[in-house]
């Protein structure tokens, strides 16, 4: 399978069913669309529907659904490049509660003052970060 010779690194580290996900959803794009980066932005979008990314792995939703902006606009816009994507962080599908304790758990600082936007960017950045160490 053409998908899991790509297997991004965090990925690799994750659970069986994101894995499967993310591959299934390549090989299918590649079929439709052919190798390139649509493939690869259709296969990051079905992950992101039912996982998010959790330090440097991907874990499965509470509930499946968008995870940003931009995912739940879908279709032309998204390819556009439309509404924001937050990393993987599951910005429709959290609270402003529960990313304040995940920015906490990764000590975002200036965190108390984050608007809920905010607070998934640095969220994205901090784990970004934690996983290229």
């Amino acid at each position: 399978m053409p998908g899991s010779e790509e297997l991004p690194s965090t990925l690799r580290r994750s659970g069986e069913k994101a894995r499967r996900t993310w591959v299934k959803a390549h090989d299918s794009a590649v079929e439709t669309y052919g190798e390139g980066e649509r493939a690869h932005r259709t296969a990051w979008a079905a992950l992101k529907h039912t996982h998010e990314r959790v330090d440097d792995r991907w874990e499965p939703k509470d509930e499946p659904g968008p995870s940003d902006p931009r995912a739940a606009r879908g279709g032309e816009a998204a390819r556009r490049g439309e509404g924001e994507t937050f990393g993987g962080v599951d910005y429709e599908g959290s609270t402003r509660q529960e990313l304040y304790e995940r920015a906490r758990r990764l000590d975002v600082p200036g965190r108390s003052r984050m608007s809920k936007a905010d607070l998934a960017r640095s969220i994205a950045r901090a784990q970004q970060a934690k996983s290229r160490t």
